[in-house]
């Protein structure tokens, strides 16, 4: 799929664009652009991997003069730029809007300028029924790709705009399976919010799996998300200290600002029009336009009778599954010999 292409990741020098990265060096891609603002990352990732492919871009999304540049004879986008931690958005929301919704705006705007063939906007659960700056932020994201998707379907040759929408990814930068491993290898107390809390469990492997799905598959607006297994978090947190062979005690502090008990992937209304494919459900983009006196006249046969896919009713490891689960993962199997 990216035989002689030209690749560019915002944000790559997260976890996510070292997954892409590490995926994509070895095949025949032409290219691949990392954009992001962060210099110190950018050259730890260029001593660890020493490519000629991969080629790194100072800029912000904010900037769209940045982007206009960076993007010149690019043939696909994945957008992984984002302010993603929950906390840090509650207590800066404009920051968050300034990112993940203009950002994203620019992001857009610079690929249809530029002829980019498809770009791939990464969303998250928390823009479901959103209760959080972040997810605002992200539900207003999918909002406009799907407002500019409506524009863009009439014309030939135009950038495809898909989204994908997943939950947590584990052992990604900054969630929450690091921080009980340090605390358990630090011989610290386990800090679990809500040991009944429930979230999803996807690897990143699968994420870049999702995006691929996206890319090969989807048509102008779609959204796709994978489906995942679940667990709760005190779950979560006894299969790490059974995989570590440690006894320290599990300390409940309570929800932090903006949490969710259960996180959804899938809303009730979107369920009502959702393809199931499987491992994947697609979501096609709403493309109504503003005349509405139609609906008013006809109606819509289209039922919301549909329950939504949420953590809590998704399929729920337990202790066991989830030991297995997560001894599948390099960063654990890297924690365990270290």
């Amino acid at each position: 799929m990216l035989s002689g292409k030209t690749l560019l990741i915002t944000g790559g020098t997260g976890s996510f664009g070292n997954a892409v990265v590490a995926r994509f060096l070895d095949s025949d891609c032409r290219e691949v652009r990392i954009f992001s603002r962060d210099e110190k990352k950018q050259e730890d990732m260029r001593a660890q991997y020493r490519s000629p492919k991969l080629k790194f871009i100072i800029g912000d999304v904010r900037d769209l003069t940045a982007l206009q540049a960076a993007l010149r004879n690019v043939d696909l986008v994945f957008h992984a730029a984002a302010l993603k931690q929950v906390p840090a958005c509650e207590f800066y929301p404009l920051e968050a809007v300034r990112t993940n919704v203009l950002g994203a705006s620019n992001l857009i705007q610079a690929c249809v300028a530029n002829g980019v063939e498809r770009a791939i906007l990464l969303s998250t659960d928390k823009a479901v029924y959103p209760i959080n700056a972040m997810g605002m932020s992200k539900a207003l994201m999918e909002k406009l790709v799907t407002s500019e998707a409506r524009s863009l379907t009439r014309r030939e040759g135009d950038t495809i705009l898909t989204l994908t929408r997943y939950g947590n990814v584990m052992a990604s930068r900054g969630s929450v399976i690091p921080l009980f491993v340090s605390q358990i290898k630090a011989g610290q107390p386990i800090t679990v919010t809500d040991p009944n809390m429930t979230r999803f469990l996807m690897s990143l492997e699968d994420s870049v799996d999702l995006v691929l799905h996206a890319f090969a598959h989807g048509c102008q607006g779609d959204l796709f998300v994978q489906k995942a297994p679940a667990s709760t978090v005190g779950d979560l947190a006894a299969a790490l200290l059974e995989i570590f062979g440690a006894r320290v005690p599990v300390k409940i502090i309570g929800t932090r600002h903006g949490e969710k008990v259960f996180e959804s992937l899938v809303s009730r209304e979107e369920m009502a029009k959702a393809e199931d494919l499987g491992r994947y459900y697609r979501v096609p983009a709403d493309t109504r336009d503003l005349n509405y006196h139609q609906y008013l006249e006809e109606g819509d046969l289209t039922t919301t009778a549909a329950r939504e896919y949420t953590s809590d009713n998704a399929e729920r490891l337990d202790k066991n599954g989830l030991i297995e689960l997560l001894l599948g993962l390099p960063y654990i199997q890297e924690q365990l010999r270290s």
